[in-house]
C-alpha cells in the first residue's frame, strides 16, 4: 500500500480538500458535536446534539468507506494499491450513516420504552444527515426506518466500526448515552409539547417538527465544520452571532424615526402606531397580532417592536418574511439605510441580509450567499416560500435554517397571503416555534386572516392574552379611512370599455387611478380601450406577463409621474396589490375577496392628500375567473358579495366602514368556512404520485393513521411508537406555491437580450450559478398551456439539452404586455 501525503493506514479520515489537506475523522465528529449541541441548546436538547454529531458520520471508520475515500481523491493508485475501488461507481452506495444510529439505538434499548422512543428520534436525524428526513413508515405502510435500523452488519460495518473508532469518540458517546440527563431534557420538551396541545393531531405534527429541529441542528453543524475545512477563508467571515449590539442598531433606528418630519397628516397616526409598537416590546414571548390599516407604517413600526423586543429578552435575530420578493427590495433598501448608514462602513453587508430568489449577483457577495445558507445575520428579510421550505421542504438545504428560527422575533408581513393548504401546517409551526423555541411571532396585516379561529383540533394559532399590540384597533381604522368604497355592481356587469371610461373620469377628476382586475386578458383589453381616451404616455400596464425587470421599469415611471403630480393611469392584475408604496387619486378593483379589495384600496390617498379618496368595486361581464384556475378569488369573489349585500342593508354593523375590522371579521368567517377541508394540504393520487391515495400532508406529518392501517394489514407491529410519520414523501409532495409553472427567459431590453446570449454561450449552464440568478429578473413564468403554444410556435429555444431553460424569441415579447403567444408588431421589437 503506498504512503501518499503522509497518510498512515491507522489514519481514519473524514474529508480531504482539493489542495490535499486532511480532515481526520475524529476532528470532523468532535467539530459537528460542538457545534450541533450549541444549535440544540436553543431546544434544551444539548446532549441530544452532542451525541447525534459524535455519531453521524461513526460509518466513516469502516475500510469500505476509507477505501471508497482514498481512491476517490487519488491516494490509492489503481495500478499499485490493491485496497483501490473504483470509486466513481460506488458514490452513494457505501452506507456511512447507519452505524451510528444503529450504535445509538441498541443503547437507548436498554433503558425500555422510553429509551427506544427517544432512541428513534435520535436515530432519524443520524440516518437522514444526507437524504432530509427519511419516512418511518411510507405511505403504504412499509417501515422504512425499522428496516434500516435492522439492517445487515455485512453493510453498515457496525462491529468493524466499534472495533476501530477512536476510543474518545466511543467512550463519550456512550456517556451521553447513558447519561440520565439525556432521556430527562429529551421527555421534558416532549411532555412540554403534550402539556401546550391537546388535540392528537397537532400534538403529533410538533413532535415531528422537534425531530426536524434537531435534524436542522446536525446538518448545518456538519455543513459547516466541512466548509470551514474545505474553505478556510469561510470560517473566518461566519459571524455566528457576532453581530452588531442590540442596543446599537435601536439608537440609529430611533435616531432616523426622530428625522423624520411630518409632511401628511396621516404621518401623526404613523408615528403613533410607531409608538405603541416600541411600548409593546416589553411584552413576554408570544404571538401578536400588528393590525394596522394600509399606509399605516407597519415596516418601521414593526421594526421599532422587533428590536426593542430582542434587546428586552435578548434574542439570536430578527426574521422578516415577506410574500413577494417584490416587497422585499423596497423593505430591506430602507431598513438597510438606516441599520448599516454609510458613516459606518464596517457594518455595510453584516446587518440586514436578503434571502429569496431574485437577488442577483451584483447585489449579492459571495459572503452574502455563505450567510443565506443558514440565515447566519441579526436582521433577515425572505420570502414566506422560503420560510415554508424551511418547515414542510424536501431534503436538507432548507430544512438546515429551521434552529434559526428559535430565540427569534419572527415578523409576519402581509399574513393574509398565507397559502390556504398551508393554514394548519403553519399555525402547528408557529405554535411550536412561539412555545417550545422561545421565540415571538408577530402577525402584520391590515385584513387579519383569523388563524385562531379555524378548526383546533387540525391546528389553530393560539395567540397571546392581550394579542394586538395596536391599543385600538377600531379607532385606528377610523383615523386612518382615507377612502370611501363604492359598491357599483351590477346585474349584468361592466364591459371592458365601460371599465375604461370610469378610469379615464377618475384620472381627469383625481389626477390618476389604478385599476385592478383578476386577469390578464382584464387588463390588456381595458388598457387598450383606454389608449383612446388618455394620453399615450400617461397609460401604463402592469402584469406577470412582463417580466420583474420590465415590471419596475414601469413601476419607477410610475412612481415619478404621481410624485410630479402628472396625469397617470394605470391598469394592473393584482401584482400590485400588498405593499407597493403608490398613491393613486381612485382606484378601480374588479371584484375579489375583501382582503384584496382592502389592499387594493391601500394603494388610493396613501398618504391622505385628500379628504377621502374613491374605491369602485365592478363586476366585469367578461372577467372569467373560474375556479379550476383562480380558485382564492373566485371563492372571496363570491364570500365578499354577501358582505357587501349585509353592508348595504345594516352598515351600522360594519360602522359604516366596508374596510373595518367587523367587515373583515365577517368576510374570513364566510370565507374559512367555505375553505376549511382545504386547510390540512390535501393531496390526491395525481399530485403527489408517491403517495399513492387522497390523503393530507397534515396527516403524514402528523399520527399518519391511513398509513398505519396500511401497516396493520402487513402485520408490522409498530402502532405504539413515537414517530410514524411519512416525513420524506410529504416533503417531495409539498410545493410552497402551488403552481405548475415552466420560466421562460425573455429578452426585455438590452440586457434581457444581452443575457440570453451569455446563457446560451455558457459552457455548463448548470454550473453558472450567479447566470442563473441574473436570469431570474428576466423571467416569466408561464402555465402549461402556454408554454406548449409557445413551444409548437418554435417561439421556445432550448439554452442546453437535459436542462429545462428555455429562453424567448423576441418577436414574442411585447413592450406594452410582455410576454405573448403571437407575435408583435415589428415596430414594438424595434421600441422594446
Amino acid at each position: 500500500m503506498s504512503d501518499k501525503m503522509g497518510i498512515q493506514d491507522c489514519d481514519f479520515i473524514a474529508h480531504i480538500r482539493k489542495d490535499g489537506g486532511v480532515q481526520k475523522l475524529r476532528a470532523h465528529l468532535q467539530g459537528v458535536a460542538i457545534c450541533s449541541k450549541e444549535n440544540a441548546a436553543k431546544l434544551d436538547l444539548p446532549l441530544a446534539g452532542e451525541v447525534i454529531g459524535l455519531l453521524h458520520d461513526l460509518g466513516k471508520y469502516s475500510q469500505s468507506f476509507q477505501h471508497y475515500l482514498k481512491s476517490a481523491v487519488g491516494i490509492f493508485d489503481q495500478d499499485v494499491d490493491e485496497e483501490y475501488v473504483d470509486a466513481v461507481s460506488l458514490k452513494g452506495k457505501i452506507d456511512h450513516s447507519t452505524a451510528g444510529a444503529q450504535f445509538l439505538c441498541s443503547i437507548l434499548e436498554q433503558r425500555g420504552a422510553v429509551g427506544s422512543a427517544i432512541g428513534q428520534l435520535l436515530a432519524l436525524c443520524i440516518v437522514s444527515h444526507h437524504s432530509g428526513l427519511i419516512d418511518c413508515l411510507e405511505p403504504e405502510g412499509k417501515d422504512v426506518f425499522g428496516k434500516r435500523i435492522e439492517k445487515l452488519d455485512e453493510n453498515t460495518h457496525l462491529a468493524e466500526v466499534q472495533s476501530c473508532a477512536d476510543e474518545e469518540i466511543l467512550t463519550r458517546a456512550k456517556a451521553l448515552l447513558d447519561s440520565p440527563e439525556l432521556i430527562t431534557e429529551t421527555k421534558n420538551l416532549l411532555s412540554a409539547i403534550k402539556l401546550k396541545e391537546k388535540n392528537e393531531r397537532p400534538l403529533h405534527q410538533q413532535i415531528g417538527l422537534a425531530v426536524r429541529f434537531l435534524f436542522s441542528c446536525l446538518i448545518d453543524a456538519d455543513r459547516i465544520d466541512t466548509a470551514n475545512f474545505e474553505q478556510r477563508k469561510v470560517a473566518a467571515n461566519r459571524p455566528q452571532g457576532d453581530y452588531v449590539p442590540w442596543a446599537v442598531l435601536i439608537e440609529r433606528l430611533e435616531k432616523a424615526l426622530a428625522a423624520f418630519a411630518p409632511r401628511h397628516p396621516i404621518d401623526r397616526l404613523r408615528q403613533q402606531i410607531s409608538a405603541e409598537c416600541k411600548d409593546a416590546a416589553v411584552r413576554s414571548a408570544g404571538i401578536y397580532t400588528l393590525t394596522v390599516p394600509t399606509g399605516g407604517g407597519k415596516t418601521l413600526a414593526s421594526l421599532r417592536f422587533a428590536l426593542h423586543h430582542a434587546e428586552q429578552r435578548k434574542l439570536d435575530r430578527i426574521i422578516y418574511v415577506i410574500p413577494f420578493t417584490s416587497i422585499i427590495d423596497q423593505n430591506a433598501k430602507a431598513v438597510r439605510d438606516i441599520l448599516e448608514p454609510k458613516e459606518f462602513p464596517q457594518d455595510q453587508g453584516k446587518v440586514v441580509l436578503e434571502h429569496h430568489s431574485s437577488v442577483t449577483p451584483e447585489k449579492q457577495t459571495w459572503r452574502e450567499k455563505m450567510l443565506c445558507e443558514n440565515w447566519d445575520a441579526p436582521v433577515v428579510y425572505t420570502t414566506m416560500v422560503q420560510l415554508l421550505e424551511t418547515l414542510f421542504g424536501s431534503g436538507t438545504r432548507g430544512a438546515r435554517r429551521m434552529h434559526q428560527l428559535a430565540n427569534a422575533v419572527l415578523i409576519f408581513d402581509e399574513i393574509q397571503t398565507l397559502p390556504i393548504r398551508c393554514v394548519h401546517l403553519f399555525n402547528n409551526a408557529i405554535n411550536f416555534l412561539s412555545e417550545q423555541c422561545n421565540s415571538t411571532v408577530v402577525l402584520c396585516t391590515a385584513t387579519q386572516p383569523l388563524l385562531h379561529k379555524v378548526a383546533v383540533d387540525q391546528g389553530a394559532i393560539r395567540l397571546a392574552d392581550g394579542h394586538e399590540i395596536v391599543g385600538d384597533v377600531r379607532q385606528l381604522f377610523a383615523d386612518l379611512k382615507r377612502v370611501e368604497v363604492i359598491d357599483q355592481r351590477r346585474p349584468n356587469g361592466w364591459s371592458f370599455s365601460e371599465i375604461a371610461d370610469l378610469a379615464s373620469s377618475e384620472v381627469e377628476r383625481a389626477g390618476s387611478c389604478l385599476a385592478i382586475v383578476n386577469t390578464k386578458n382584464a387588463a390588456k383589453q381595458i388598457f387598450l380601450s383606454s389608449q383612446a381616451l388618455v394620453d399615450a404616455e400617461s397609460l401604463f400596464h402592469l402584469s406577470t406577463d412582463m417580466c420583474p425587470m420590465h415590471r419596475k421599469s414601469e413601476l419607477a415611471k410610475i412612481k415619478a409621474r404621481l410624485e410630479s403630480g402628472l396625469p397617470t393611469l394605470c391598469v394592473s392584475t393584482q401584482l400590485i396589490e400588498a405593499g407597493v408604496d403608490v398613491d393613486f387619486g381612485a382606484v378601480i378593483r374588479s371584484m375579489a375577496g375583501l382582503d384584496s379589495i382592502a389592499q387594493a384600496a391601500g394603494r388610493c390617498n396613501r398618504n391622505g392628500k385628500s379628504a377621502r379618496g374613491r374605491v369602485h368595486l365592478v363586476n366585469p361581464s367578461d372577467e372569467h375567473v373560474t375556479l379550476e384556475y383562480l380558485k382564492d378569488i373566485a371563492i372571496g369573489r363570491d364570500k365578499v358579495a354577501s358582505v357587501l349585500d349585509f353592508f348595504r342593508e345594516t352598515p351600522e354593523r360594519y360602522e359604516h366602514d366596508l374596510l373595518g375590522p367587523q367587515a373583515l371579521a365577517d368576510y374570513y368567517t364566510h370565507y374559512f368556512f367555505e375553505r376549511q377541508k382545504d386547510m390540512g394540504y390535501p393531496v390526491s393520487p395525481k399530485e403527489a404520485k408517491a403517495i399513492g391515495r387522497n390523503d393530507s400532508l397534515l396527516s403524514l406529518l402528523s399520527e399518519n393513521g391511513l398509513s398505519l392501517a396500511e401497516a396493520g394489514h402487513k402485520g408490522a407491529p409498530i402502532s405504539t411508537r413515537l414517530l410514524n410519520q411519512s416525513f420524506m414523501s410529504a416533503a417531495e409532495a409539498f410545493k410552497a406555491i402551488d403552481s405548475p409553472t415552466q420560466g421562460v427567459v425573455v429578452p426585455w431590453g438590452e440586457a434581457g437580450a444581452d443575457l440570453i446570449g451569455r446563457l446560451h454561450g455558457a459552457y455548463d449552464i448548470s454550473l453558472e450559478g450567479e447566470l442563473l440568478r441574473e436570469a431570474q429578473q428576466f423571467t416569466v413564468n408561464v402555465f402549461p398551456y402556454v408554454f406548449d403554444t409557445l413551444f409548437k410556435a418554435e417561439a421556445l429555444h432550448v439554452i442546453k439539452e437535459g436542462v429545462r431553460i428555455y429562453s424567448l424569441d423576441p418577436r414574442y415579447y411585447s413592450k406594452q404586455f410582455g410576454l405573448a403567444t403571437e407575435p408583435v408588431s415589428l415596430m414594438e421589437i424595434l421600441n422594446v
